[in-house]
């Protein structure tokens, strides 16, 4: 029994080896294949001051992409462009915009074009601040939140899809499972979810009516914790939150296979 087993034994670890190092070497591939791929490539990131967008713009950077970032702050903007250029980038520039202004968000895309000479990658990260409460009829809000959560996306969308589909580019968007599963409390910013979730979901079949070359991946998460979101849901909800770090390389990796539809994370979708 022991010289059986003994083999057995060892037959196993020898089996554990050979995947092991089979996987190594195919993770090894992927990553030189997504460096090959990455290392130039001109991108777009918004909401890129802070959490999830932020994170995006270093993982870029870490590969020797060409980064333009956007968001409000622009004070926050510099540092971030700094540390992408400490991390690799071969440009990182940044331009502050309100993206509840009508001419911003097309102002933005047309910076990246102008700068970069192109986009192979456009994310679209950006949120509008919205209360964690019952909604008393504030239709202003709605409206505004509306316009930086759904409208500003479409507009950059738009803007940037000739570039794009010369460069048989990418288009991300951040989305959010209250987008799909509507929630108390969140009622203007689910809406803007739903609005992204319909409208770049056909967008993405009319292209491929079209044999487009451009590939939209709609990326929903659940509840990631950030700064801003752990403030609002404090007190309130009993769910997960889950780390940025994950929810940003879930995203990285999702585009970079070009994949449609995914979710983060996965456990949090019944």
């Amino acid at each position: 029994m022991f010289p059986c087993g003994s083999a057995l034994h060892v037959a196993t670890l020898n089996s554990r080896c050979f995947f092991f190092n089979r996987y190594t070497i195919y993770a090894y591939i992927f990553h030189c294949l997504v460096f090959l791929t990455l290392r130039g490539a001109k991108v777009l990131v918004t909401g890129a001051s802070t959490g999830i967008g932020e994170q995006m713009a270093y993982h870029y950077a870490r590969f020797g992409a060409q980064v333009v970032i956007t968001a409000r702050r622009e004070k926050v903007l510099q540092q971030v462009a700094e540390k992408c250029l400490q991390l690799g980038a071969q440009k990182a520039l940044y331009i502050a915009a309100d993206m509840a202004s009508e001419s911003d968000p097309e102002k933005v895309v047309d910076f990246a074009l102008e700068k970069l000479g192109g986009l192979d990658y456009l994310v679209l990260n950006h949120i509008g601040p919205s209360p964690f409460s019952m909604w008393e009829g504030d239709v202003d809000h709605t409206k505004w939140l509306m316009k930086v959560n759904f409208f500003s996306y479409v507009q950059m969308a738009w803007k940037a899809l000739a570039s794009l589909e010369d460069s048989k580019g990418s288009l991300v968007v951040v989305s959010s499972l209250l987008g799909k599963m509507p929630s108390p409390f969140v009622a203007p910013y689910t809406s803007t979810k739903f609005a992204l979730n319909g409208f770049f979901g056909a967008l993405n079949h009319e292209l491929a009516m079209k044999r487009s070359n451009v590939s939209i991946s709609i990326c929903t998460l659940g509840l990631i914790d950030t700064e801003t979101a752990m403030e609002k849901v404090k007190g309130v909800t009993n769910v997960p939150a889950y780390p940025t770090t994950g929810a940003f390389l879930h995203l990285w990796f999702t585009h970079v296979v070009t994949l449609t539809k995914d979710w983060f994370p996965s456990s949090q979708i019944m």
